[in-house]
């Protein structure tokens, strides 16, 4: 068992007051056999009412609504886990699945969501990219190990503050792409091959988050029979393990950030935003 500390914080400062509509937080870790949360602070400015709810994927929500107009809008998340993860371990259910297979029939009906793409214009492209990695004739553990390696070697990661994720067909043009866009493209490639799939936002405990101003991070899971969902990291090229740490899963990698709201201003008022993410093993 690890005990990580995960600090995330989010300002926004307006060049004037404005009033705060209702903002959404996904900033909670999934608990489950893996994770704990053993303790929790969330601090907010100005004041606020917040609701907790679990929302269609059972991700830990919250809701928050504003009390009066102000120039600055903080969030600030101070979680302490443990974390019972172990490294990865192949199981022999993993390595002898062959492809195609054909998922239980009584599981079919809830995984059908997750194997329709986002990104509906873009299979094409996505299909001729599958097309050239060469992945006739192997078993589907190590096609999903071949895929995610692949996106992590051909592509430049490049950090964007732009919200939202491109779409495969930019990631594919561009040759270059962010964890959430990385993501993405691996999460649209799963479901072309039939796949069940879904999109993950959460932490990563690495050296450099160690330090701080690092960001979320993303990956993916896919749903894989006799086993259940396995997760993918295309940004790193490996299969994870316990340095993520999963917030949030969605069908739909735009439905996910951290914070999510809107605010009602004057024209030609300016704002800016500063993230900061810290990740600390503890003692």
């Amino acid at each position: 068992m690890r005990r990580l500390r995960i600090q995330h914080l989010t300002d926004y400062r307006f060049t004037t007051p404005v009033s705060l509509n209702q903002h959404r937080l996904l900033l909670r870790p999934r608990e489950g056999h893996d994770v704990r949360i053993e303790s929790s602070r969330l601090s907010i400015s100005p004041s606020f009412t917040i609701q907790w709810q679990r929302d269609v994927f059972d991700n830990s929500l919250g809701v928050v609504d504003f009390h009066h107009p102000s120039d600055r809008l903080t969030v600030e998340s101070d979680v302490v886990i443990q974390h019972y993860e172990p490294p990865f371990d192949t199981r022999r259910e993993d390595v002898s699945l062959p492809y195609p297979f054909a998922y239980a029939a009584d599981e079919q009906v809830d995984l059908a969501v997750f194997q329709k793409p986002n990104f509906f214009q873009d299979q094409d492209l996505v299909q001729g990219w599958l097309q050239q990695q060469g992945l006739s004739g192997w078993q589907t553990f190590d096609l999903l190990v071949r895929i995610n390696r692949a996106i992590c070697l051909q592509f430049s990661y490049q950090a964007r503050e732009e919200p939202g994720v491109q779409s495969p067909a930019l990631t594919l043009a561009r040759r270059s792409g962010s964890c959430r866009d990385y993501a993405t493209l691996f999460m649209e490639a799963c479901r072309r091959l039939g796949m069940a799939s879904r999109f993950v936002s959460g932490y990563l405990h690495a050296p450099s988050t160690e330090a701080g101003n690092a960001t979320t991070h993303a990956w993916v899971e896919v749903y894989l029979p006799g086993t259940g969902w396995k997760g993918f990291d295309p940004t790193l090229g490996e299969v994870i393990g316990n340095r993520h740490i999963a917030v949030a899963v969605a069908r739909d990698p735009r439905t996910v950030p951290p914070v999510a709201g809107s605010f009602l201003a004057p024209g030609g008022v300016a704002s800016t935003m500063t993230v900061n993410v810290q990740v600390n093993l503890l003692p």
